[in-house]
């Protein structure tokens, strides 16, 4: 049975006084940050076991997970965004049955240097990034140095860390397919194509246009936000520039519903001028009017999935990416 471990043991590794090492494990100012950095990789690595009072731990927990979300889009009011609370929703009940606590920061990382930072000084067993933003390229060379964390997004090109998201390009190519069998050849794409899983939707949107025999068409892409008043702008301009449409993917249900109350305001009926489908699947979809019809992702499965691989990233096993299944919820808006 191997010894365990105590302060002193921790003190003899790091090459300071057992005070000092209290200290850095409740995060006490007056330690230093690199100082704080190395007693916590010390301890992580030599599988110390905090007590509840310090900051690694909280409850009682057997472990903890720090929730971040890079900007942009960690921008103001993202908490309220009813996809994020659906998510850490997902991620909560898992950890919860995991007796995992978690922490929502309001980190914002620009370069790999702040995410070098953050992993290493940050006393959770793992960390969830809520999107890889523009920091895929950094993410990658974080996780040539480290495991510990997890991201929900879609996978990209030379991706080397570890993703939970939805297959972006089929789910944009069945929302796109599903309004063409349904008659519809000028269809919308509201939505940010710079974001990467808004991108890979659209290139699915592409696909499936062009396997229906019509051309994609610049006029008939709209930008906007994950906000219903973005959304309703984007669609707004579209009317105003007299765009002839009958249909509208939207890149989430937010945007769709934006989308939804522009039409209504303009005197266009849903579904009987213009169909409209969502992406996402969150509860406001239900109950909108008309209800959305919307591509589903599973937000429970994904938050047992980033779970369970960051308890298991220590050991090096099941840090692969995953891809999840979509579903067409077919309601009111599209009409079938």
């Amino acid at each position: 049975m191997a010894k365990k471990i105590r302060l002193e043991d921790l003190a003899r590794l790091a090459g300071v006084s057992t005070a000092t090492v209290s200290r850095a494990l409740h995060d006490h100012p007056a330690i230093n940050t690199a100082t704080k950095r190395r007693i916590w990789q010390v301890a992580r690595e030599n599988g110390y076991g905090f007590r509840p009072n310090m900051q690694t731990q909280l409850n009682q927990a057997d472990a903890t997970i720090s929730i971040i979300v890079p900007a942009p889009q960690g921008r103001d009011g993202w908490l309220l965004d009813p996809f994020f609370l659906e998510l850490l929703g997902g991620i909560g009940e898992a950890a919860r049955e995991n007796r995992c606590d978690f922490l929502v920061s309001h980190t914002t990382p620009q370069s790999f240097d702040d995410l070098n930072k953050l992993i290493k000084t940050n006393p959770a067993d793992g960390v969830i990034f809520l999107g890889q933003s523009f920091l895929h390229d950094r993410l990658n060379r974080l996780a040539d140095i480290e495991k510990r964390f997890v991201v929900w997004g879609g996978e990209l090109p030379g991706q080397r860390y570890c993703s939970v998201g939805t297959d972006n390009v089929r789910g944009g190519k069945r929302a796109a397919s599903h309004l063409l069998r349904l008659g519809r050849k000028r269809i919308a794409f509201i939505g940010d194509r710079d974001g990467p899983e808004m991108a890979q939707r659209y290139d699915g949107y592409c696909e499936a246009l062009q396997e229906h025999g019509v051309a994609p068409d610049d006029e008939l892409v709209a930008a906007a936000y994950f906000e219903i008043e973005s959304a309703t702008a984007a669609v707004d301009a579209l009317i105003s520039q007299k765009t002839e449409f009958d249909g509208i993917f939207a890149c989430s249900d937010v945007i769709a519903i934006g989308a939804i109350r522009s039409l209504v305001r303009h005197g266009i009926r849903v579904p009987e001028d213009v169909s409209v489908i969502g992406y996402d699947d969150i509860m406001m979809a239900r109950y909108s009017l008309p209800a959305l019809t919307t591509v589903r992702q599973d937000l429970a499965r994904a938050g047992r999935l980033m779970v369970s691989k960051l308890l298991n990233a220590k050991s090096g096993r099941d840090m692969v990416s995953e891809r999840l299944d979509t579903d067409i919820i077919v309601r009111e808006s599209c009409g079938a």
